[in-house]
């Protein structure tokens, strides 16, 4: 085993970090954009500013102009989701020139998209739940609890997915199917 980051395989894993943890930030971004802004309802961007620690004005996701306000922020968010996203996929498509259909289903990519997601929510509810307090997890007079399991979660996604990626086979992003073919004694 070489010792230069390669793995039992013979193929490194850090051509697939970058890109994996970059897709991770942006798809757990959309999770919490669509699951607890849209679909749930239990927070805004702008939701908590009546107590926030920076001074923005508050906007009352009960009223049609806070309503507006907050919607507006909620899609600057998701825009830097979606560029998340489309950065991620520029940098894995860079770095995997081969068996781009296989690196889907390689492990180690999905534990780093994981470890993204992870430290969207350790970031995310660092800065925007705790630092700032522009808005909570699910607001009320339990909010702290609903914040402490955002972080646990984030914590849990980093763990699991370093875990999963360890486990994992990758592939040689940079050597042909012909190459791989024969390395494996197999013939075209």
């Amino acid at each position: 085993m070489a010792t230069t980051g390669q793995t039992r395989t013979g193929t490194t894993s850090a051509s697939i970090r970058l890109p994996g943890i970059v897709l991770g930030v942006g798809l757990g971004g959309f999770v919490d954009g669509i699951l607890l802004h849209q679909l749930l309802q239990w927070h805004h961007m702008l939701t908590s500013t009546d107590h926030d620690r920076i001074g923005v004005k508050y906007y009352p996701a009960n009223t049609v102009s806070g309503l507006e306000m907050n919607t507006v922020w909620d899609g600057v968010f998701h825009a830097v989701c979606w560029v998340a996203v489309i950065v991620g996929l520029g940098i894995l498509y860079s770095r995997v020139t081969h068996h781009r259909r296989q690196v889907w289903t390689s492990r180690v990519l999905w534990g780093w998209i994981l470890v993204g997601w992870g430290l969207f929510n350790i970031v995310e509810g660092l800065l925007d739940h705790q630092i700032l307090g522009i808005h909570h997890v699910h607001s009320g007079p339990h909010q702290v609890w609903w914040d402490m399991g955002f972080l646990l979660l984030g914590l849990l996604l980093i763990i699991g997915g370093h875990l999963l990626q360890r486990t994992g086979r990758p592939l040689a992003p940079d050597t042909s199917d012909v190459a791989a073919d024969r390395a494996g004694g197999r013939a075209r």
